[in-house]
């Protein structure tokens, strides 16, 4: 999960003016595969996958401002407008290239279209853009043996005329651009050194059409049975998909004395957003708001080796939902493995530390620790706070975090922000256990007000976490808040931490924030997704079929039931048992909770006894 959300979250909390916009690009050769896989069109194909993105990120909470997609008529008409303007400033040009094609099918064969043994490995089945046995790149016509994906008949080589954005004449002022771009915003290291990259090697002609049914229809007479590539197409989302939300797009995308625009997404798709699409915006001559910030992550690899959708190795969104554990822990893990500077490992061993070492011993702890010392020792109810030197001293330190926090959010480390919220927290439990007010509270009147010092500067500090930690952790944000009964109003990051809770103001019930994960959970989960993913989807029990099975697990209860009432023969017990275990395990299969039933083990057990 890319750190957009945290950012856009934090920039709330700070009260910037921010449009938080999102999409699914649904153009291109990817689009037309699927939808030839599953027999529909490619248009009931985007829909179909635009609501299950849209319900996994409701689900994550991520909260755009809106999510759109690119198949709309916004689209088709700021893309061709985008484009008349670079057409007319002179900035395309038109040449032929060699495509394959097939006569059976009378079309020309995008990349995807085309299958074929690899010419580098020799694998049989490689994709025309790449060979899944060894990982390289590929072009179409490389292939050997190339045959249709659609009817399986061999193309042959013919010409194709297509329009190219020259980006040869642009790249004197998008190299001018690039350097006060990224010298005055934050563009993370791997932007600066693949941009620079591509304009050191020199920019030549892009193609931007494509011979495909599916895509924004070129305007051009004689192009006009060809659709935009999808890369030329695809950023001009983030315009049309801001123009559906509000009509008043342009004073976002036209504006760029005021806005700020800020990018997020894994270093592969850098040269797009930072040459490509900045050189089609310039090429319009009209004042468009240009990248700011560009933060690109490197890659995130899966236990010992790399997720692969294909093949059903790794956890993806769908999936994490199905595993039970609270969003939020999905969210703070994924941040603390987060890419920023060099490759990371997701590995379930690793999830399970985490959450259980630092969200529920150190944050859960000591949010929990002093809303149950206030609840026990003082009725619920904030007792005054007399500051003593040692109280300064630890509002200093927090202070010290909280600017370095705010200074590390703004440049988008957004990893470092979330180990200072712990750093917080770790202060407030040390402080705690320094001070011993369950010790103090037993005292006379004098230590006893000084209890209610210390713990009423824990419960501040815990307001003050729940600020902190809602860019990462919504959920657990307002959890802490719920307890600690103090309205959203409060929920602003400021630039210092000054105790705010009135002398008397009541708290509501505390309760743990976290649970304990266990490990043996966790390698469940590793094997369950090591491999072979689609053939676990393969098949996949009804609710019918789920409700079927619940009904023969009930009416063999029954059965199990009615032996042992009636003290029947223990070999015949354990055999209709047995046929209960059985039973309950296809049941938790089909739902996807554990396969494991201990309650049923234990009664099993007990049976044999």
């Amino acid at each position: 999960m890319h750190g957009t959300v945290k950012h856009r979250l934090f920039c709330r909390l700070r009260q910037y003016n921010i449009l938080y916009i999102c999409g699914t690009d649904e153009y291109g050769t990817a689009s037309e595969t699927k939808a030839l896989e599953e027999g529909v069109t490619p248009r009931e194909i985007c829909s179909k996958y635009f609501k299950i993105h849209s319900e996994v990120y409701e689900w994550f909470n991520i909260q755009f401002d809106y999510f759109g997609r690119t198949t709309t008529e916004e689209q088709t008409k700021i893309s061709q407008d985008i484009f008349w303007k670079n057409y007319h400033n002179g900035l395309t040009l038109e040449d032929t290239v060699e495509q394959l094609h097939c006569a059976n099918c009378s079309r020309f064969l995008a990349d995807r279209f085309v299958e074929g043994t690899c010419p580098l490995c020799g694998f049989h089945d490689a994709r025309g853009d790449q060979c899944d046995a060894c990982g390289k790149l590929i072009n179409a016509t490389e292939l050997k043996a190339p045959r249709c994906k659609i009817c399986s008949k061999t193309p042959t080589l013919k010409k194709s005329k297509h329009l190219f954005l020259d980006l040869t004449k642009l790249q004197p002022e998008l190299t001018s651009w690039v350097e006060k771009a990224s010298t005055e915003g934050n563009w993370s290291a791997n932007s600066q050194h693949i941009t620079k990259g591509w304009l050191q090697e020199g920019l030549k002609p892009r193609c931007i059409t494509r011979d495909l049914k599916w895509g924004t229809p070129v305007p051009l007479e004689g192009f006009t049975d060809k659709v935009f590539y999808v890369w030329f197409d695809a950023p001009i989302g983030y315009l049309s998909i801001t123009a559906n939300y509000t009509d008043q797009w342009e004073k976002w995308w036209k504006n760029p004395e005021n806005v700020s625009l800020y990018q997020f997404m894994a270093k592969d798709n850098v040269p797009f957003h930072t040459v490509v699409f900045p050189a089609t915006l310039l090429g319009t001559k009209e004042p468009y708001t240009m990248l700011d910030s560009i933060n690109a992550t490197e890659y995130l690899n899966y236990e010992d080796g790399k997720f692969s959708k294909s093949r059903g190795i790794g956890v993806f969104g769908n999936d994490a939902k199905e595993t039970g554990i609270p969003p939020d822990i999905w969210r703070y893990y994924l941040l603390q493995i987060r890419p920023e500077s060099q490759d990371s490992v997701f590995t379930w061993a690793e999830f399970a530390v985490r959450n259980n070492a630092e969200l529920l011993n150190n944050l859960g702890n000591f949010v929990n620790r002093a809303l149950v010392f206030l609840n026990n020792n003082f009725n619920k109810k904030m007792p005054s706070i007399v500051l003593n030197d040692e109280d300064t001293k630890l509002i200093a330190l927090v202070n010290r975090e909280l600017k370095q926090y705010i200074e590390l959010m703004d440049l988008i480390k957004l990893r470092d922000g979330l180990r200072v919220v712990l750093n917080i927290s770790k202060l407030g439990n040390q402080y705690v256990q320094a001070n011993k007010p369950w010790v103090l509270v037993k005292g006379n009147e004098d230590e006893r007000t000084r209890a209610g010092s210390v713990i009423g500067l824990a419960c501040n500090l815990a307001s003050l976490l729940s600020i902190l930690i809602n860019p990462f952790m919504p959920d657990v944000s307002a959890e802490i808040r719920k307890q600690l009964q103090v309205s959203d109003e409060h929920c602003a990051i400021v630039d210092s931490f000054v105790p705010h809770l009135e002398t008397g103001h009541s708290i509501g019930e505390p309760k743990p924030l976290f649970e304990k994960i266990d490990g043996n959970k966790m390698e469940e989960f590793r094997q369950l997704y090591s491999g072979q993913q689609n053939e676990r989807n393969k098949g996949k029990p009804t609710e019918e079929e789920i409700k079927a099975l619940e009904s023969d697990v009930a009416k063999q209860g029954d059965v199990v039931r009615q032996l042992k009432a009636n003290k029947a023969e223990k070999s015949t017990i354990d055999a209709e048992v047995a046929r209960l275990l059985d039973l309950k395990k296809k049941l938790s299969l089909a739902t996807g909770s554990n396969p494991s039933d201990t309650s049923a083990k234990k009664k099993d057990k007990k049976t044999k006894n």
